[in-house]
């Protein structure tokens, strides 16, 4: 799938632009932009800065993204998946309260997923993504986390696309060589009170 066949801006262009396999580097942020050596809060804590194997894929339909950590912090697998429909991306349920996903445009090279909706889950937990692709090989993800319906701090992923081969694991993902690169998708409970 190629970008042409998305209008430009488009959220549908952008996701054709990262897929891919990337390798994000991660640095978390208090408020005032002191960097933080441990992100208690998170959906997934643990000590900061750290870095991340991601698998994006892209169909024109169907999204699915695997995280792997593979440096600073304990092997953690997340995947998660989501289809595009009225020129926006959907997420699959990604647990219990999930305030229902989306990714849209922010503009040439920018997406956003964040929540559909303003819920109760919100009170718990909101952590809303902005990715910039700077150009096709490089990236940045800021994020704002949200707990108990206060801003408690941000993070910032900048990553280089190493491969735009997704059919096969790249050599250093320290799950080992295996048939795919996407894990079963789990449901997070961040959003529970």
């Amino acid at each position: 799938m190629t970008a042409m066949n998305f209008p430009a801006g488009s959220v549908g262009e952008t996701l054709c632009k990262m897929v891919g396999v990337w390798h994000d580097h991660i640095d978390i942020y208090s408020l005032d932009g002191e960097p933080l050596a441990e992100d208690t809060l998170s959906g997934t804590p643990g000590s900061a800065p750290f870095d991340n194997i991601v698998y994006v894929d892209f169909d024109g339909e169907n999204y699915r993204q695997t995280n792997v950590t593979f440096r600073g912090r304990p092997l953690h697998v997340r995947s998660f998946q989501g289809r595009f429909q009225d020129g926006i991306l959907r997420f699959g349920n990604l647990g219990p309260n999930d305030p229902q996903h989306i990714g849209v445009s922010g503009g040439p090279g920018r997406i956003i997923f964040s929540p559909n909706q303003i819920t109760d889950a919100w009170e718990n937990y909101a952590e809303p993504d902005f990715i910039h692709l700077s150009s096709p090989n490089t990236r940045s993800r800021t994020t704002l986390l949200y707990r108990h319906g206060k801003a408690v701090r941000t993070l910032c992923a900048l990553g280089q696309k190493i491969s735009p081969d997704t059919t096969r694991r790249i050599d250093f993902d320290p799950r080992g060589p295996g048939e795919s690169v996407h894990d079963v998708i789990k449901p997070s409970h961040v959003f529970k009170k």
